[in-house]
């Protein structure tokens, strides 16, 4: 099968390979791989920035892929030969908020060969169905970024109708994020750098935009939208310093959710505020199989459906690493067959 590896780190060092197609063990099911997404972590891993000491190379990369089971191993009763299947990140997080210790050993697409190939076998109880109202190529951005919106507003302390939740970026897990707290009921204040992404935000739903170049000290401009009481959860893709601006925006007693490290994977925080506010500052990683199930049954009943921006042929799959970098709004697909 045709197939991309990391043969070591830097982006020179992403080649086309061939491997011999692989065949499924008891409880596997062989998958045709159609579509691939890419995520930050997908480049963090090629830069030498993501768990360097976990990977062994050859990888294959990428992690979340969609595709059609087209082989099951011995005992394999979940799925059937035709089922439209999406991978997960991490195949030994079944269920619950608390992930097992060993999820960043087993995770796909690093250290665990990926998806950027025309087949993969998976665990039967690490797929989950693909949306019956989804594309393969739509279905593939879902593992990372639909779910890390999703463990944000809803895993820890959910999100209810009538709360305000503000979104930094127009990134995969940004732009979910809109969608998912809009389609609850929520009001949603949506940050970014330019007009022509603050418009889409708008259409997506977002009640309010702000223009961060413009405002450089937003928390100030959310207090003053929210009449001084802040935001229900702040969803924090930049890191950095970009934290303790999140601190100020949101409420008492309030969630800042740190997704991301764009800006930086260290920061100094005043603690004051931190403590008078009761702030409740959570790392979310991604989540577990159970609500990946409960999310995609959420994606169907309100038909919610991403924004890519572009689709890359297989072949082109070094201009879609280095797309990555430019910062693209929504999701970026590899298709593969």
């Amino acid at each position: 099968m045709k197939t991309w590896e990391i043969q070591g780190f830097g982006l020179h060092n992403l080649k086309r390979s061939d491997r011999e197609i692989p065949r499924p063990g008891k409880g596997q099911i062989l998958v045709k791989v159609a579509a691939a997404s890419l995520n930050f972590r997908d480049k963090a891993i090629i830069a030498e920035m993501y768990l360097p000491h976990l990977m062994k190379m050859p990888i294959i990369p990428l992690s979340d892929i969609a595709g059609t089971v087209v082989e099951l191993g011995d005992g394999v009763t979940k799925y059937n030969v035709g089922d439209r299947v999406m991978s997960h990140l991490f195949p030994t997080w079944k269920s619950g908020v608390r992930h097992p210790t060993d999820v960043s050993e087993n995770a796909l697409g690093g250290p665990v060969d990926g998806g950027l190939a025309e087949y993969i076998v998976l665990d039967e109880n690490a797929a989950v169905r693909s949306p019956d109202s989804l594309t393969d190529i739509e279905a593939s951005t879902l593992p990372i970024a639909a779910l890390t919106a999703w463990t944000a507003l809803f895993a820890h302390s959910p999100l209810r109708s009538g709360q305000t939740v503000v979104t930094l970026g127009t990134g995969g897990v940004a732009l979910f994020a809109v969608q998912f707290a809009k389609a609850i009921g929520a009001k949603v204040i949506a940050l970014s750098g330019s007009d022509d992404k603050l418009e889409l935000l708008r259409k997506l739903g977002a009640d309010e935009v702000i223009n961060y170049n413009l405002n450089p000290e937003w928390q100030n401009k959310i207090l003053e939208l929210t009449d001084g009481i802040g935001a229900d959860n702040v969803i924090d893709i930049v890191g950095g310093e970009s934290i303790s601006r999140s601190v100020q925006a949101v409420a008492n007693g309030g969630q800042v959710s740190i997704i991301g490290f764009l800006g930086g994977t260290t920061a100094s925080i005043d603690l004051l505020p931190v403590i008078f506010k009761a702030v409740q500052i959570r790392g979310i990683l991604v989540g577990g199989l159970d609500a990946f199930e409960k999310m995609v049954d959420f994606i169907e009943t309100h038909n919610i459906k991403p924004i890519i921006e572009k689709v890359y042929p297989f072949d082109e799959t070094l201009e879609a690493f280095a797309h990555v970098d430019r910062g693209p709004v929504g999701k970026l697909v590899i298709e593969i067959n």
